[in-house]
């Protein structure tokens, strides 16, 4: 199994994903646990 590249290409490829969904997580959990913050200034759409 080892010695087949397609096999490292998706161990690489899963490895990836599972690193970004850590990172997404981490940023969400940040974002929700300080409160998003409020836009410079409002505008008016009227």
């Amino acid at each position: 199994m080892w010695r087949d590249e397609g096999a490292w290409i998706a161990c690489g490829v899963s490895a990836l994903f599972l690193l970004a969904a850590w990172v997404m997580h981490r940023l969400f959990v940040r974002i929700l646990k300080n409160g998003a913050t409020e836009p410079a200034q409002k505008v008016n759409h009227e």
